[in-house]
């Protein structure tokens, strides 16, 4: 019989020592990463909605569904997925951006975790301040008391986050507005025609609903949509 003590006894027992201890004594940069990705995940539904196109989609198809006098079609789960799909498509530039500045050098131990979030919050902002207003930066710099800056790269993105989202709230409601023109001529005319008519007893809504839907589906409504928002970007 194999006497187990002498197979350990010529075993390499040192240089697996080493291994062990890097399996039981992690790295003291696990712990803060753990950290720091729950935090995204618990932050992710509020960092899409300020730093990214969001707000804009998500206003602009209210105010469609709205138009189109169609309460519930489509749905909330439905808009909320097309506008997630249409931010994906026009952050990816800035997505690899990050990717290549900050993650990357991270995961291969070359900066610090705050060091990259320093470096992917440059394209982040550099995005964000090509679609902001001036005035909304000067309402917030001025708020914040931030120095006046060089350069609108110079300020901080306390400063920058609210005026891209005071920004794009402007830029969905003009959108809206101009897209809700149509139907509401639309409604004028069939309310007026109904009333001269003498048809009471049937809301003007029930006959101009119809008639606005058929219309946004004969110009391919949704296309012009889709692409008018992403041009716009």
């Amino acid at each position: 019989m194999v006497n187990p003590e002498a197979i350990l006894a010529g075993l390499p027992v040192a240089p697996l020592l080493p291994d062990l201890n890097a399996k039981l004594h992690p790295g003291d940069s696990t712990p803060w990463t753990i950290l720091f990705v729950l935090t995204v995940i618990t932050l992710l539904p509020a960092l899409v909605m300020a730093v990214t196109p969001m707000v804009r989609l998500m206003v602009v198809f209210h105010f469609l569904r709205q138009a189109l006098g169609t309460q519930t079609a489509p749905s909330n789960p439905t808009l909320l997925g097309l506008g997630l799909v249409m931010t994906w498509f026009l952050m990816q530039p800035v997505l690899v951006a990050v990717e290549q500045q900050a993650v990357t050098p991270y995961r291969q131990g070359q900066v610090t975790g705050w060091e990259a979030i320093d470096r992917g919050s440059v394209p982040i902002k550099s995005f964000l301040l090509r679609y902001a207003r001036e005035k909304d930066l000067a309402l917030f710099a001025a708020a914040g008391q931030v120095p006046r800056p060089a350069k609108p790269e110079d300020l901080p993105m306390r400063a920058v986050v609210p005026a891209y989202m005071l920004s794009e709230l402007k830029a969905g409601f003009a959108i809206g507005a101009m897209l809700y023109l149509p139907f509401l001529l639309i409604d004028m005319v069939t309310a007026a025609v109904t009333t001269s008519i003498g048809m009471f007893q049937l809301p003007p809504v029930v006959v101009s609903t119809p008639l606005k839907i058929l219309l946004f589906v004969m110009v391919d409504g949704w296309n012009l949509v889709a692409g008018s928002l992403l041009k716009s970007f």
